[in-house]
């Protein structure tokens, strides 16, 4: 094992999983991790849940803390440290410490970049009122907690319909305010086929979310500093909180001022060891790229589960060993109340985008056996080459027990596999739990039929 210094510019997912993989290869490493924010290893994703009550602390989503990294981990985790600057020649970079506004160079021998994601949030007339807020980190996930306390509001409008916006929605349905989404397309979850984006959209609607589509933001009202409404190209909407989830982007200022080379929206490129353009230098998690194994092409997605991946990756790499980022197939999942969204591979757009000759079918069933108690509804909707059979992505909607069943689907979009293998799939089955034939294996067989 070698003695060399690595720094590693980012403390969540990505970040303290490549740092825990150095440690636990080797005990003697110096491992120095600077974070901008107060926290390390958070759930950004149980954010949402923490506004909407169901979880009661932000410590609950803490999985290691700064200190435990250092008293237990030997991981020099140091919070409130902002780089600033990367010098890939000297191979230092720039510090500030938060606190005290001072700064000073430090070298490393091996860097990580593992920056993560910002949230989009547009500059526009009003915008630095306080009561608007972007959702991208734990402390800001706080604060948007400790307004609701303080400010009690009671009307709050969502900007963006994905996976953010959704979430949030529901968070605050949750609490008893009156919500309105804001969203730019023809239906929320542009990561759907409009089809079913419309399911979700109806859903929203269900639990009392007044949607407002195909309208753009383009500013703010206020008083006294205080947010009092949206502005959007149709018409005001009274506010009293505004939550902006107009998704992310990478946040890679830091390495685009160093030259590295950047991908797929703005990404940092990387080979499958995670490596970038630069000698010496990593990158993993939300900031970097990834690769689409059903495309074929560079892809870039900010996912938890992902950054966990890349950041194992080039922790094996960093500490010697030998490991590859193989890709991925788009898989996400998302919860509105009692409703379940999600997909995997690709969208009819993107087929079309790629001249793919498909095939789609599209089937509502039941969750379980009809006449076992709780059984709901469930659509699938599978799209498939046209020629070969070869499953190219899914999307399913529907209630309790629907939305885990994309593991399915992406498992065989993993394996390459047809739609009749699909359809050939020995899945469980017992009442409480499926139908004799599973909803994916519905769809599938429907789907099967069209490409004979």
């Amino acid at each position: 094992m070698t003695a060399a210094r690595l720094v590693i510019i980012g403390g969540d997912a990505a970040g303290m999983s490549a740092a825990s993989k150095v440690r636990r290869e080797d005990p003697e490493r110096e491992i120095v991790v600077f974070e901008r924010s107060p926290h390390t290893s958070y759930s950004a994703c149980g954010m949402p849940y923490l506004i909407a009550g169901l979880v009661d602390s932000p410590e609950k989503l803490i999985a290691r803390s700064p200190q435990k990294f250092r008293e237990k981990y030997n991981i020099d985790a140091r919070t409130g440290h902002e780089v600033t600057e990367l010098n890939l020649t000297s191979q230092r970079v720039l510090v500030r410490n938060l606190e005290t506004n001072s700064e000073g160079w430090e070298p490393y021998d091996q860097l990580l970049i593992a920056t993560g994601a910002e949230a989009t949030f547009p500059r526009l007339p009003g915008s630095d009122a306080d009561g608007i807020f972007g959702l991208s980190t734990l402390a800001s996930g706080i604060r948007i907690q400790q307004f609701m306390d303080q400010q009690l509001p009671r009307r709050a409008v969502v900007v963006g319909g994905g996976y953010i916006g959704l979430e949030m929605a529901e968070a605050l349905v949750r609490q008893g305010l009156q919500v309105s989404l804001v969203e730019r397309g023809e239906q929320v979850m542009a990561t759907l086929d409009p089809d079913m984006g419309a399911m979700v959209s109806e859903a929203l609607r269900e639990i009392g979310v007044s949607l407002y589509l195909n309208e753009s933001l383009t500013g703010y009202e206020t008083a006294k500093g205080l947010v009092t409404g949206v502005v959007t190209d149709q018409r005001t909407l009274a506010a009293d909180l505004v939550i902006v989830g107009l998704g992310t982007r990478p946040n890679t200022a830091l390495a685009e001022a160093a030259g590295l080379t950047l991908g797929e929206k703005g990404s940092i490129r990387v080979n499958p060891r995670m490596q970038t353009s630069a000698a010496n230098v990593w990158a993993a998690g939300d900031c970097a790229e990834s690769f689409h194994l059903i495309s074929r092409r560079p892809f870039h997605v900010a996912l938890g589960t992902v950054a966990n991946k890349q950041g194992n990756v080039a922790g094996i790499n960093l500490a010697g060993g030998y490991a590859t980022f193989p890709g991925v197939v788009g898989t996400a999942v998302s919860k509105i109340c009692n409703y379940e969204v999600a997909r995997t591979g690709l969208m009819e757009r993107e087929m079309h985008d790629l001249g793919l000759a498909y095939k789609t079918a599209t089937t509502t069933s039941k969750t379980r056996a009809g006449y076992y108690p709780g059984a709901g509804w469930i659509t699938v909707k599978l799209l498939a080459e046209q020629g070969s059979g070869r499953l190219l992505g899914g999307q399913i909607v529907g209630l309790e027990g629907a939305a885990k069943r994309i593991d399915v689907l992406a498992t065989a979009l993993t394996a390459n596999m047809t739609v009749q293998q699909l359809v050939d799939l020995d899945l469980s089955y017992a009442p409480p739990f499926s139908p004799v034939w599973d909803p994916v294996q519905t769809a599938a067989r429907q789907l099967a039929g069209l490409l004979r």
